[in-house]
């Protein structure tokens, strides 16, 4: 018997034809509702997980902080590529197109059980494209300013981060914006791969003033 399976979604029929598909194939499919205590409770337990607003991405990002990490299969909208390769770089092991058919899912998830990455073309082929870090001038940002774009990437939502900081969130988004200018972006994914390409995302920064303010 395969280990249980969790399929977070907010639609019944998706998660309903999802365990209709995979139960053909032996597994127990699980819709809890608090998935983190279930990733804990099942830690070989794989978890499919649609990502659609802020909340969810903050979901993705606690579970793959969790040790052992749970394998994640993160399920998108048809604007993929950018949404994929954010959702690799904060952990997921594989990538799904919310809208693919029967026979994509139960390939993506029997290879991901297996141990193997499965993901979009165009996701696969952004990441054979990134540059190296060693390629990437690093911008001048603060490290407050650095440890904002970590949370992001972490999957903290905006309103988190204004409340943690002490400011509105209107002035956090402005001060991202900011931000984004800086690092010759438009938008946080965009940002956020940036910065994972300057390598800013893992190593420790250290700044000649570490209190300087975003403004």
């Amino acid at each position: 018997m395969a280990d249980p399976l969790a399929v977070i979604d907010p639609l019944p029929v998706y998660r309903r034809g999802v365990a209709a598909v995979l139960a053909t194939h032996g597994f127990e499919v699980h819709t809890p509702a608090d998935v983190v205590a279930w990733a804990r409770e099942h830690p070989r337990g794989p978890v499919l997980l649609s990502v659609l607003d802020d909340d969810d991405w903050e979901l993705l990002g606690v579970l793959c902080r969790l040790r052992p990490q749970p394998s994640i299969i993160a399920v998108t909208t048809e604007d993929s590529t950018a949404s994929g390769l954010r959702a690799l770089l904060l952990g997921a092991r594989s990538v799904l197109l919310r809208s693919a058919d029967v026979p994509a899912v139960e390939r993506t998830v029997m290879a991901t059980v297996e141990g193997q990455a499965v993901m979009p073309a165009a996701v696969a082929n952004a990441l054979c494209t990134a540059r190296s870090p060693a390629q990437v001038s690093r911008p001048a940002l603060s490290a407050e300013q650095i440890a904002w774009l970590r949370d992001l990437s972490a999957g903290r939502t905006v309103a988190a981060l204004a409340k943690e900081a002490g400011y509105s969130e209107r002035a956090m988004y402005r001060f991202l914006r900011s931000i984004y200018a800086r690092l010759g972006v438009g938008t946080r994914i965009e940002a956020i791969m940036r910065m994972q390409e300057a390598g800013w995302l893992t190593d420790e920064v250290r700044t000649a003033n570490p209190a300087d303010k975003a403004g």
